[in-house]
């Protein structure tokens, strides 16, 4: 009886959900592509101009910016959940939940155990929880097969920069740390931020990775390659990624990533 009892409430459950949300508003393209990933893409009725992946999510109302939304229009949409961020201007996020909406309001994924956490919250909210372990539960095996060929290798000093003019850097306290670290090198940098390319000079890289955030990804290389004392310079080992995938990362993308990542270190 109690089995019985445990079913139908899970059932009751995954239909309340099923029904509930018919209607998404996605502030984040991160969590616009994992609603996707999950199979409710067509749920979504409104998301940021830059939510861009995959392809069909191009063609939803676009309801403002990562930080600045249009709280009129998301509300005239009439979403069951509005998935924020705290880049979300907290003044939007309040107007909205003083209008009613069901606001879910995400941090920044600080590495990848709070990403796999912050996907499966998603699943959980929008009826597709089992999907989403599933999913994460693939990747960790992944990670495993890339950890063990790892442990056979020396690591290389690595540089991710995600920034020009100035020069910005990530650091161990990011979360592409834990990706420099699955594929099997050492970051370079101990605390992210703003560096001169004298003190990257001493901090000798073995492989710098940039990342096209606006920047002009062969124009950027050209400047590094002035400083051919560096190991990366003078071993061809500057390497260009798409920011969305480094910068706005999926459970999916950061395996991707990692996997390039193991690439071009070794």
């Amino acid at each position: 009886m109690k089995k019985i009892f445990i079913f139908l409430f899970l059932v009751i459950n995954f239909i309340k959900a099923e029904e509930i949300l018919q209607r998404i508003v996605s502030l984040s393209p991160a969590i616009t592509e994992d609603i996707f990933i999950l199979g409710k893409g067509d749920k979504i009725v409104g998301n940021t101009i830059y939510c861009t992946r995959p392809e069909r999510a191009k063609y939803i109302e676009k309801v403002g910016t990562v930080i600045d939304v249009n709280v009129e229009k998301i509300y005239s949409l009439k979403p069951d959940i509005v998935f924020a961020t705290n880049l979300t201007n907290p003044k939007d996020v309040e107007k909205l939940k003083s209008l009613g909406l069901n606001v879910v309001v995400f941090s920044y994924a600080e590495n990848f155990q709070k990403l796999c956490d912050d996907f499966i919250k998603i699943g959980k909210l929008i009826g597709k929880e089992e999907k989403a372990r599933e999913i994460i539960e693939k990747v960790k095996k992944e990670l495993e097969k890339i950890k063990k060929q790892v442990k056979k290798e020396e690591k290389p000093k690595i540089l991710v920069q995600v920034g020009t003019h100035p020069l910005w850097v990530a650091g161990k306290e990011s979360f592409i740390n834990d990706i420099i670290e699955f594929a099997g090198g050492q970051n370079v940098i101990e605390k992210g931020g703003i560096y001169s390319y004298e003190q990257i000079i001493k901090l000798n890289p073995d492989v710098i990775i940039i990342t096209l955030m606006g920047i002009d990804g062969e124009k950027e290389k050209g400047i590094w390659k002035k400083y051919n004392m560096i190991n990366a310079v003078k071993n061809d080992k500057i390497f260009l990624i798409d920011s969305d995938k480094i910068c706005s990362p999926t459970p999916l993308t950061f395996i991707e990533v990692v996997k390039f990542f193991y690439k071009v270190f070794f």
